[in-house]
């Protein structure tokens, strides 16, 4: 055997075995997740899509540690996600940048340095390098109401990455963005994205911000969340938005929404 044949696949960043979620509610039990198996390698962005209510960001959740799975199993760099949560292995974006108001952009990315313990010096090292990744220079000492929306998302995701974990979940980050600031963040994510190699899973509604973005997109059905489609996206590593014009996009694009409509074909 040759040495390139001995060498074997990286363990994936997820790795999801047949995931169940149910929560006990006063209505009884409802299922939010069934039977959910699913690989992420490294480097990865993969997207997740569906209707609301599919279970997207719960899944999104059960790897960030803030839900527990009723069955199944579940890894995160090969340990429990509480484990990997206690080792910082994420950063975590949410639908809202959750910034608070009375700090400063800057202080809101020190946050989570505070909290780790890092020495001051580091702090003000890796708040001048995310700010530049996330071209928010000069914007530091500005305070969250003085920006706009699109640029306290981008502060919120410069907090999720300053303490430098390799895996990013971003659950709809800009769902309440109008569509052309949402188009520029999309280009500005892709960028980020490739200049930092990080895995990262992200949810979203938006049929075109998936296939834009995604090396990888996850199609869900309704509740209970199953995974009705996993789409390997080939389009090329350099995307500018116009070619979401193109038949290579059109025909992901098209495949994704069939999945949709294929999941609301289950009874359940």
């Amino acid at each position: 055997m040759n040495q390139a044949a001995a060498v074997s696949d990286p363990a994936p960043v997820i790795q999801a075995r047949h995931l169940d979620l149910t929560f006990q509610t006063a209505d009884g039990p409802v299922q939010a997740l069934k039977d959910v198996t699913l690989s992420i390698g490294k480097g990865e962005f993969v997207s997740f899509i569906g209707p609301s209510g599919c279970g997207k960001t719960t899944f999104l959740r059960v790897i960030a540690a803030l839900e527990s799975p009723t069955g199944g199993s579940i890894t995160v760099n090969g340990m429990t996600p509480d484990e990997a949560r206690r080792k910082r292995a994420y950063g975590y974006v949410f639908q809202a940048a959750g910034l608070y108001p009375w700090r400063t952009i800057e202080r809101n990315i020190r946050l989570p340095l505070e909290i780790m313990g890092y020495s001051a010096a580091e702090q003000e090292n890796r708040v001048k390098n995310v700010l530049q990744l996330v071209d928010l220079e000069g914007f530091g000492r500005k305070y969250p109401w003085q920006l706009s929306g699109g640029m306290q998302q981008r502060a919120s995701i410069a907090r999720a990455l300053a303490f430098d974990a390799d895996l990013l979940l971003m659950d709809e980050p800009f769902g309440a963005l109008d569509e052309i600031v949402r188009d520029h963040l999309n280009e500005q994510l892709l960028a980020l994205w490739k200049r930092t190699q990080k895995t990262i899973g992200f949810v979203t509604h938006s049929i075109p911000e998936a296939v834009y973005l995604s090396t990888k997109i996850v199609v869900m059905s309704p509740r209970p969340g199953r995974i009705t489609d996993v789409i390997e996206s080939d389009l090329p590593d350099e995307r500018p938005l116009e070619i979401r014009d193109s038949a290579a996009f059109q025909r992901i694009a098209t495949r994704v929404r069939e999945g949709l409509r294929a999941g609301h074909a289950y009874d359940d």
